[in-house]
């Protein structure tokens, strides 16, 4: 295992921020995602569950590769548990494969929801400050890359379809599902506290989500922390995600209301078996 993970770690230069790669990849993949979740659209619900699952299994099995890589090839056969796969950036893994097969109610929405909302902001963010995309083998820069941008087509496609920001009221579903998931997140936080080989901090802490209680590493929010501590900083932190991930939100909603105003579509879709 470890020696045919080896033979896939071809090195490159890191890519600049806003260099060729970085913007090549950012725009060809935005058109295609783009193009893509607006032609799936109309998709039944049986044609949702395969996108949502493909882009699931996709996820799922990169993650895995990722997962051996960093322990076997970079971390000499030690776990590396600061990328354990419980970031912000990796729930679509889960959610995608779960969520077509629920029925109906809060906890479908605010799966759906969540991923229009948090995760499409989230993917976005990472294309505009691309440090944490860009590494040092091929194999783990174009992981991050397609990763990030799975998550915009996702958001768009979920958007688009109308399984997500239908109304602006159906925000507080997705907010509900970051809340809990803030839970989950800072409870692995607590339990997994002392294991070694966290790269984004020297203490060697998990700090899933980056919301304590290990300190912040994004800029901004670790001044916070280092001068008010962790407790200050982790619900302004989550205020302004909410925030921007309802900026992200917000033009669904509006767009969908008014078509709904105008009456060229229902307001909730009903989509076909």
């Amino acid at each position: 295992m470890a020696e045919l993970l080896r033979a896939t770690a071809w090195p490159m230069e890191k890519p600049r921020a806003y260099g060729p790669f970085h913007l090549t990849f950012f725009i060809v993949g935005l058109a295609v995602c783009l193009i893509a979740a607006y032609l799936l659209r109309k998709t039944s619900e049986k044609g949702n569950r395969i996108v949502l699952c493909s882009a699931g299994g996709f996820l799922i099995l990169s993650e895995v590769y990722k997962q051996l890589f960093y322990t076997f090839v970079i971390g000499g056969g030690s776990y590396q548990w600061w990328i354990f796969p419980f970031q912000l950036c990796s729930i679509p893994m889960y959610f995608c494969v779960i969520a077509p097969w629920l029925g109906d109610g809060p906890v479908r929405r605010g799966m759906y929801n969540f991923m229009l909302a948090f995760n499409l902001m989230s993917g976005a963010v990472a294309f505009t400050e691309p440090s944490g995309l860009c590494h040092e083998y091929w194999t783990l820069t174009l992981h991050a890359f397609i990763w990030h941008m799975l998550l915009v087509f996702v958001g768009l496609y979920l958007g688009f379809s109308g399984r997500a920001g239908l109304k602006l009221g159906d925000f507080r579903y997705a907010a509900a599902a970051f809340g809990a998931l803030c839970l989950v997140a800072f409870a692995f936080n607590l339990i997994f506290w002392n294991m070694p080989a966290a790269s984004d901090d020297p203490a060697g802490h998990m700090n899933m989500f980056y919301i304590g209680p290990a300190n912040s590493p994004i800029i901004v929010f670790k001044d916070i922390c280092l001068r008010f501590g962790w407790y200050v900083n982790t619900p302004i932190y989550i205020f302004c995600l909410c925030v921007a991930a309802f900026v992200f939100f917000l033009p669904f909603a509006l767009v969908r209301r008014g078509r709904s105003r105008e009456g060229a579509e229902p307001a909730s879709p009903d989509f076909g078996k």
